[in-house]
């Protein structure tokens, strides 16, 4: 998965290197002033670098991040787009970047190195930003929008089969086992919070026929065409809308959350303590919905991370034209 891949050692330690390989970025150069936000410029003075992971969500959560800080007064160096899962949360950690957007669940499982997610969002939120504070990070208030798995069906499937959650779905595949194909990703099929944790936590039983590993991007075009019933998604893709899917609920919470959150270097924040006032009213606007509408607007119409971020916040009238 793009943000959850388990490092090994020797490229943990690459990754925790100094210099987290951020030796190049841009001055963020947009015309923009404050809307409902950054209103008496607190940031004036600021020279702030706000960074992202590679993929369509973070570009545009990392170009949000920076907008906010320009309509605020500050100078932005632009160093989103960091290649791995680590990169980006390194630099902010030792100080080459700022800010950027990271998730609670990645943080709790995979850089703090917890077996086990905390089903309540706001208490996973709680959890990582308390051990987090020791490493010289602070997270600021969490956003609905959560990134995690789920699995998906076309419309068609939908009317004929009638399930909305997990647990319909294993009931499902007792009573018409046929009924019950899936459409996955290869780590999706082997890893304990995936297919085989998702069957013993729902009591589902798929037999291995059943199951076709493919890419990602290939899944939700065979869901749409019904070549299989269900479908692993990121439930904010942009394709979830385009393509018209259904998303099944979990409704036993098997899934990490996967909160989406400003996380902040503690020395940043502490020499500009306006930065929450600034981000806290643009985090609360990101949900799902949200999400996958910007999503789609790259990954299906194939506009600019940042351009679609830039309409977003004057659209939503946080920043205004310069």
């Amino acid at each position: 998965m793009r943000r959850r891949v388990l490092l090994a050692p020797a490229v943990l330690l690459a990754a925790l290197l100094p210099g987290c390989g951020l030796t190049s970025g841009s001055p963020m150069v947009d015309d923009v002033r404050p809307g409902s936000i950054g209103r008496g410029e607190p940031l004036k003075g600021a020279e702030l670098t706000v960074t992202s992971k590679s993929f369509t969500e973070q570009l545009i959560l990392g170009a949000i991040m920076g907008i906010a800080f320009e309509a605020a007064g500050a100078d932005v160096l632009d160093r989103t787009g960091i290649q791995g899962s680590i990169g980006s949360r390194e630099a902010v950690r030792n100080g080459d970047a700022d800010g950027g957007y990271e998730y609670t669940g990645t943080a709790w499982i995979t850089y703090l190195g917890h077996s086990e997610p905390i089903t309540d969002p706001q208490e996973q939120w709680e959890a990582v930003r308390k051990e987090d504070a020791e490493n010289g990070l602070t997270w600021l208030a969490p956003s609905a929008l959560d990134n995690t798995y789920a699995l998906a069906m076309n419309q068609a499937n939908h009317k004929k089969y009638r399930t909305d959650n997990l647990s319909e779905v294993a009931a499902l595949s007792k009573s018409d086992p046929s009924a019950v194909t899936l459409c996955v990703e290869v780590e999706f099929a082997n890893r304990a919070d995936g297919l085989p944790g998702m069957e013993k936590a729902y009591g589902m039983d798929v037999p291995t026929g059943n199951v076709t590993q493919m890419d990602t991007g290939i899944i939700y075009t065979q869901v749409a065409k019904g070549s299989c019933t269900y479908g692993e998604v990121f439930t904010t893709d942009g394709r979830i809308k385009s393509m018209n899917l259904v998303v099944m609920d979990d409704d036993k919470h098997f899934f990490p959350n996967y909160n989406a959150a400003p996380v902040i270097n503690t020395k940043t924040l502490e020499e500009w303590p306006a930065i929450p006032e600034v981000l806290d009213p643009i985090t609360r606007k990101l949900d799902n919905s949200v999400a996958q509408d910007l999503n789609a607007k790259v990954d299906v119409d194939g506009e600019d991370p940042h351009q679609v971020a830039l309409e977003w916040m004057k659209e939503e009238g946080f920043v205004t034209e310069g």
